[in-house]
């Protein structure tokens, strides 16, 4: 009696399926042209963390002989579940040789099952996010961002609301319920264009940069990379040039400044001349003490400033570059030696209560 190794057959029954018609049962196909994968497919091992597409190099597919078709065998990632399926597709019929052995699968098969896999999007960065991180909406998204920014211990915003407001008023009710995946240059060129009928081009600038720092938040859990990487393009979203010298800068005339001086009297007027002499913010004006005026008050010592939403004061400033030291004149400096005379603590204490 012959056996499967008398007759030469070097790939299993389950890999060549059922012999073509036309070939002889004792078919014997030369190990230098083609491989069968005779086993199962590999045991699937599950890995710590997560899953990540930077560690996968890209399937072409194996190809395989199965009932008379070229097949071409991948796996997908599948939603909810770690291990990936195997997938099979016919690619085309197979083609014998005179002999009546099946040929080597050509070129062109191997093209053809190269574009099955493609078009299955197992290779996929944007499908895979989509699988393994599930579909998140921009709006969601959105929270999340203003969750972190609040919290994060490097250079957290402390103060969200100029951003929620721009959400809430112009972005989110154009592109809140689109999918993260799919905010890119071309669904949010409709947004700038809506913008740019009511918003100066800074302003348009602005919220687009709000719009990419939400897309960057979302992050590989275990790379700490952006999830969707966007090449964003001023060009096809059209934004808005900004041009400086056209950027409006309000500011007091000097005669409107006098006259806020000579019509008040005793802090108010103290303020006024603070603020107009040095430039420095109402918030860092307020919480200014006697220990700030230096150098026989030619120099005030910005340090601190009062919080915006309520009547307290903070020690930390706007930016790291608003600790800092203003020189004033000397005419300015004789008339605060008389203001901060025999005063302790906070010199706009009153105003703070108002």
């Amino acid at each position: 009696m012959e056996t499967r190794r008398d007759l030469g057959v070097t790939a299993s029954e389950s890999a060549l399926g059922s012999v073509p018609e036309g070939l002889s049962a004792v078919l014997q196909i030369p190990q230098s042209n083609i491989k069968f994968d005779t086993a199962k497919a590999q045991p699937k091992r599950r890995r710590k963390g997560q899953k990540s597409m930077s560690r996968r190099s890209g399937q072409n597919g194996t190809i395989v002989i199965q009932s008379g078709w070229y097949r071409v065998r991948w796996r997908m990632d599948v939603e909810g579940q770690e291990q990936r399926i195997n997938m099979s597709e016919k690619v085309a019929p197979v083609i014998l040789d005179k002999e009546g052995k099946p040929k080597p699968a050509s070129q062109q098969v191997r093209r053809l099952a190269r574009e099955i896999v493609e078009h299955s999007g197992a290779n996929s960065e944007e499908r895979f996010n989509q699988v393994v991180f599930g579909e998140t909406t921009f709006q969601n998204q959105a929270k999340a961002y203003l969750r972190w920014v609040e919290i994060r211990d490097r250079e957290p915003i402390r103060d969200t609301s100029s951003i929620e407001a721009a959400l809430n008023k112009w972005i989110l009710p154009e592109i809140g319920d689109l999918g993260l995946a799919h905010v890119n240059n071309m669904t949010v060129k409709p947004l700038v264009s809506k913008m740019k009928k009511s918003l100066s081009a800074c302003t348009v600038n602005r919220y687009v940069q709000y719009v990419k720092q939400v897309v960057a938040s979302l992050k590989d859990g275990e790379t700490g990379e952006p999830v969707y990487r966007r090449k964003w393009d001023s060009a096809v979203m059209d934004l808005p040039i900004v041009k400086q010298k056209e950027q409006r800068r309000p500011a007091l005339r000097a005669i409107t400044v006098n006259q806020l001086v000579g019509d008040s009297e005793g802090d108010e007027q103290a303020l006024y001349i603070i603020l107009g002499a040095t430039g420095i913010r109402i918030s860092e004006a307020l919480a200014l003490e006697k220990e700030h005026f230096i150098r026989d008050c030619r120099t005030i010592r910005i340090q601190q400033q009062v919080d915006r939403d309520t009547p307290r004061i903070v020690g930390y400033l706007k930016t790291d570059a608003a600790y800092r030291d203003v020189d004033i004149s000397e005419d300015i400096a004789k008339y605060l030696r008389c203001f901060i005379e025999g005063k302790d603590g906070l010199l706009f204490k009153t105003w703070m209560e108002r």
